[in-house]
C-alpha cells in the first residue's frame, strides 16, 4: 500500500502560501508509516515547531492499473474517505530554500491520519463539502468543485508515473484555511454534515 497526494490543487491555499499555480497535478508520496488509523492521536514531533494540518477528500484505489483513460478513471475507486496532510512547516521552508526535496517535511511518522472509507454512491464528488473544526471551531471548508484538477484527472495522470494498486490511498489536496496545530489541540473532520475523523494531538 503507498499513499500518493496532491499539492496546490485548491487556488485560495496556493494564494496563501504563495505558490505558483501548476499546469499539471503536483504528485508526492508518503510511506506506509505515515498512515495513522482508527483515530489514533497524532503526537508531535521534537523536531518540528510548526506543524500544519492540511484537511483532504481521499480516494481509495478498488482496482490495479496503470495509464488509465480518465474517462475510465472512476472505476478505479468506489470508495473515499477525509484525511489530514500534516506538514512540517518550518522544515519544508528550509528544504525549498535550499531548492531540496521536501519529504521529511510531509512523509514522516503518523503524518498521514485517515478516517474509515464510505462507498461513494451517494455522494456529489463534483460539488463535495468537507471540512475541519479544531477544538470545535471551524478551520478550514473545501468543496472539491473548487479543485483545479479533479478526481479523474489525478488518477489518470498519476497513473502514468506509479502503477495504482488495491488499497493504495489518494490525498486530493488541501483547501484555504491551514495553519498550526499545538499539543492538547482536539481534531475533527467532516464530510458534508457527517462526521469522519476525530483524534488529539499529544
Amino acid at each position: 500500500m503507498k499513499i500518493i497526494a496532491i499539492g496546490r490543487n485548491y487556488a485560495e491555499h496556493i494564494k496563501e502560501l504563495q505558490n505558483e499555480r501548476p499546469d499539471e497535478p503536483v504528485v508526492f508520496l508518503k510511506p506506509d508509516t505515515a498512515l495513522l488509523k482508527d483515530n489514533a492521536p497524532f503526537y508531535y514531533p521534537d523536531f518540528s515547531r510548526d506543524i500544519h494540518h492540511e484537511v483532504e477528500i481521499l480516494l481509495r484505489i478498488g482496482k490495479e492499473g496503470k495509464n488509465i483513460d480518465p474517462a475510465f478513471a472512476h472505476k478505479y475507486y468506489d470508495e473515499i474517505g477525509i484525511g489530514i496532510d500534516f506538514t512540517a512547516r518550518d522544515l519544508q521552508q528550509k528544504c525549498k530554500t535550499k531548492g531540496l526535496p521536501w519529504e521529511i517535511a510531509k512523509a514522516f511518522n503518523g503524518s498521514a491520519p485517515v478516517s474509515a472509507f464510505v462507498p461513494k454512491a451517494g455522494y456529489n464528488l463534483a460539488d463535495l463539502n468537507f471540512s475541519l473544526r479544531i477544538n470545535g471551531q471551524i478551520r478550514q471548508q473545501g468543496n472539491t468543485n473548487l479543485m483545479l484538477f479533479n478526481f479523474d484527472t489525478i488518477i489518470a495522470y498519476v497513473s502514468k508515473f506509479f502503477t495504482l494498486k488495491t488499497g493504495d490511498i489518494l490525498f486530493t489536496g488541501t483547501p484555504q484555511g491551514v495553519g498550526p496545530v499545538q499539543v492538547g489541540d482536539r481534531l475533527e473532520a467532516f464530510i458534508e454534515d457527517k462526521p469522519m475523523l476525530n483524534f488529539e494531538v499529544k
